[in-house]
């Protein structure tokens, strides 16, 4: 079964990965953006996401696993809006910076650059081995 991955977005202040750490498992919920939402119905169990910090710290400091495919998002009684659950995988040895991102050519593509506002993206498989190198971890 061939793995994809994604990129998901969340200020520390409100949800950090240190959180999610202690908690062991999160419903990714409240996304409110239809192409976000679509990637979220996209995700497939055992997929691969890795955790940005938005607006404080602007960096890709973990990775999570996808253990449950989209569902009725529990905070709306909208069903057009969907959440995924997710549980921590690997926490980056080095977490990897914006501006790390933006001056590394191999990751001029991604959608994080090109659709920064975008909180849940596609992140291609030859993107998603880049970040795992520059963190310092493997992504198996």
């Amino acid at each position: 079964m061939a793995v994809n991955y994604w990129l998901v977005k969340s200020e520390p202040s409100t949800y950090s990965w240190n959180q999610f750490e202690i908690e062991k498992e999160t419903v990714w919920d409240g996304i409110r953006n239809f192409a976000a939402r679509n990637h979220l119905r996209a995700m497939k169990k055992g997929d691969l996401c890795f955790f940005y910090h938005s607006n404080e710290g602007l960096c890709i400091v973990g990775i999570a696993k996808v253990a449950k495919e989209s569902f009725q998002d529990p905070t709306s009684e909208d069903k057009n809006w969907v959440a995924v659950g997710l549980v921590p995988y690997k926490k980056l040895k080095t977490p990897l910076t914006l501006q790390d991102i933006r001056e590394d050519q191999r990751l001029a593509s991604m959608v994080l650059l090109k659709n920064s506002r975008l909180s849940v993206q596609p992140v291609t498989a030859k993107e998603a081995a880049i970040i795992a190198d520059l963190g310092g971890v493997k992504l198996a």
